[in-house]
């Protein structure tokens, strides 16, 4: 159990305690608009391969108007040292949770989209705790889970320039405001793309990085993975199944954001419709929407349930975040997973069920100091949501050399 009280301790001017409470005429609202939803007519295919099927949503939309519960999302939360400060004009919503053993490494954990700060709940307590998950005290984190702006509950950018490189600055300065002069950053998807970004800034304060979406692919994969090209010559077996696996995401599953990054403000449908907004949502990738799929048909295939699903979604619906977060692909102008400079200790883990299984040789080009790779058995792209206990262990390896730097 989290003493709050103690957690708080430390709270300055510059950093406000936080608490969650949606008022119940929010909650009716969203039940009314969801049982008005006007549905399209069925897919004409038997399978995902038009996009999220109709009777996934309607079963999903069934249980939001009925038997789904915010307010137990809003206790979880609530139970959690939440904070917000305002860094660079903006104010940043944070979680943090110091480790009750000495000597714990401070560790910032950025989510991605269209994920939240409710992907990372479940790595808390393995992270904070480890010696209660099979690990040992000296693995042990002071956990920061900062919403990204325009997520969540952090401010909303009312002019430009908030890019990944921008968030990056933030969060060191947010750690620093802490008190840590030392810490570690993590991330998959967006926190993976910044975590890149903060060990390619290297600020002093920075020990390492572990990723699970990590940068890798080389320029001459990346030129070949536009239409017509043809797939480098000499690719090692490793190397040419994942110009196939990103060669397939970009031309099956990345609409999504090519929409975000040139039409953001378009999507008005995302702030009308909370079922429009779930479908947009759910349509990440193949495999994850898979993963969504199964937990809201009641048989999850992982650790996410339903209630993790809806509890994403509805945090993105009442705090009106829908279009404000996709504006983060507006401003980004460095593709995520093209090989990154990073020179700083890096530890890397590629799941399965990751877009791409980045290879060891192309991981080794972009991270030149790369203290830990790993290709877990299972989990993807949100592993911290699907596979928490895996992704702390992996978290706790990787990181393991930072502590006596």
């Amino acid at each position: 159990m989290i003493d709050i009280a103690q957690q708080t301790a430390g709270v300055t001017p510059l950093i406000r305690p936080f608490r969650v409470k949606f008022p119940d005429a929010a909650l009716t609202d969203l039940r009314r608009r969801v049982r008005a939803t006007k549905w399209p007519d069925r897919e004409t295919v038997i399978d995902a391969s038009q996009g999220v099927q109709l009777t996934t949503l309607q079963e999903l939309t069934r249980y939001w108007a009925t038997d789904y519960d915010w307010r137990k999302c809003e206790a979880k939360l609530n139970a959690l040292p939440q904070f917000v400060t305002e860094i660079d004009g903006i104010d940043v919503y944070f979680i943090h949770v110091r480790s009750k053993h000495e000597n714990a490494l401070p560790l910032v954990v950025t989510h991605g989209w269209p994920g939240s700060i409710i992907e990372q709940l479940k790595i808390i307590d393995p992270l904070t705790n480890p010696t209660a998950y099979g690990g040992n005290a000296s693995d042990a984190f002071h956990v920061v889970i900062p919403s990204l702006p325009g997520f969540g509950f952090s401010g909303k950018p009312t002019v430009t320039g908030w890019d990944p490189a921008r968030i990056a600055r933030a969060w060191v300065v947010l750690m620093k405001r802490l008190g840590y002069a030392r810490f570690a950053a993590q991330g998959g998807d967006w926190g993976g793309i910044i975590s890149n970004i903060m060990a390619e800034q290297a600020p002093p304060e920075l020990l390492g990085i572990h990723v699970n979406f990590p940068g890798t692919v080389p320029p001459d994969v990346a030129t070949a993975l536009k239409p017509g090209a043809l797939a480098p010559a000499g690719l090692s077996a490793d190397e040419q199944t994942a110009y196939d696996q990103l060669l397939d995401f970009y031309g099956k599953h990345f609409a999504y954001a090519t929409l975000m990054g040139a039409r953001p403000q378009t999507l008005y449908e995302l702030a009308d419709s909370p079922v429009g907004l779930a479908s947009f949502l759910l349509d990440h990738d193949g495999k994850s929407y898979a993963l969504f799929a199964a937990a809201i048909d009641g048989h999850p295939q992982g650790a996410i349930t339903r209630d993790d699903v809806l509890d994403n979604i509805t945090l993105y619906w009442l705090t009106n975040t829908a279009i404000s977060s996709a504006r983060i692909y507006w401003e980004n102008k460095v593709p995520g997973l093209y090989a990154v400079d990073v020179s700083i200790p890096a530890a890397v883990s590629v799941f399965p069920d990751e877009e791409y299984q980045a290879p060891r040789s192309w991981t080794e080009r972009a991270y030149h100091k790369l203290v830990y790779y790993n290709r877990p058995d299972k989990g993807g792209h949100f592993a911290a949501w699907d596979q928490p206990q895996l992704l702390s262990e992996e978290v706790r390896a990787g990181l393991r050399s930072l502590r006596n730097a």
